[in-house]
């Protein structure tokens, strides 16, 4: 069967054209492999001379979609730092900032509603970082409890807690020597916050359930999408703490103002999905 040929073919190479041939009263064939992909059909008997152009269409034609994604391929390589895709003027500054704090051990807030891609800067940051090298390490501050969120920040000792079987490693000793991002900070309990000012200050801390003081090299960069003033004015966020993590500060605006970005991240976007499910 040509068409279930022609299905199996454009499975394993999506891109191929598929020209049909078929014998005289079977065009309704011929227009549902149409309708299936193929580009075109030829009757039987054909000449070479009909053959032969539509050939050169065909040709012509894939010349046409493979310069289109080029062009499509420049124009996000031309608008792309690390991920981030934009020609927006107030995403310019971000990456301009970005390429300055990155040289620096400095602590980072970054500020944004969900999805503004607050953890792509953050990766960013440590891309173009001497810790480059090194572990990034992520984790969401609202997605545990606060005795889970604690045992894997810093890790926990044996039995220092119901179902502690063994020693665990927790993300600061994970992320040392490179960096450790904490997302939505400001979820973050008063418990954990006292925990986390003291190894910002003394760059040392101990496991759940352990005396050991470990000592980390780690560049904290954390993400909010909360008015952090708001919940220290309210009791909620400690400000010695907040001093800490916003040594530098960067505030990510919202798609709805930086509109030029939809349609470079519409054509990525539609560009990775269809590679994703081979289209």
């Amino acid at each position: 069967d040509g068409i279930e040929l022609m299905k199996t073919a454009k499975n394993i190479l999506p891109n191929i054209e598929v020209i049909i041939i078929t014998a005289y009263g079977s065009i309704p064939t011929a227009i549902s492999a149409m309708r299936e992909g193929a580009y075109d059909y030829i009757e039987k008997p054909f000449c070479p001379e009909r053959a032969e152009l539509l050939i050169e269409k065909l040709v012509e034609r894939q010349k046409l979609v493979e310069e289109n994604l080029s062009l499509h391929q420049k124009l996000e390589e031309h608008y792309r730092f690390e991920n981030i895709i934009t020609k927006s003027p107030k995403m310019q500054q971000v990456i301009e900032v970005i390429k300055i704090v990155a040289k620096s051990n400095a602590t980072v807030l970054i500020i944004g509603d969900s999805g503004t891609g607050k953890e792509l800067v953050a990766r960013a940051i440590h891309s173009q970082s001497h810790r480059r090298s090194r572990p990034f390490v992520a984790i969401s501050c609202t997605a545990l409890a606060e005795s889970l969120l604690e045992s894997e920040l810093f890790g926990h000792e044996k039995g220092a807690f119901t179902g502690a079987y063994a020693q665990k490693k927790g993300k600061f000793e994970a992320a040392n020597r490179g960096s450790l991002f904490l997302d939505e900070i400001g979820e973050m309990s008063a418990n954990i916050q006292v925990h986390l000012l003291r190894v910002l200050e003394e760059k040392e801390f101990a496991r759940v359930g352990g005396n050991e003081l470990i000592k980390v090299d780690v560049r904290i960069i954390s993400a909010t999408n909360k008015d952090m003033k708001k919940a220290i004015a309210s009791g909620e966020f400690r400000e010695d703490l907040y001093y800490r993590l916003n040594v530098v500060s960067i505030e990510l605006p919202p798609l709805r103002e930086r509109r030029e970005d939809i349609p470079l991240l519409a054509q990525h976007f539609l560009k990775k999905f269809a590679i994703e499910n081979q289209k």
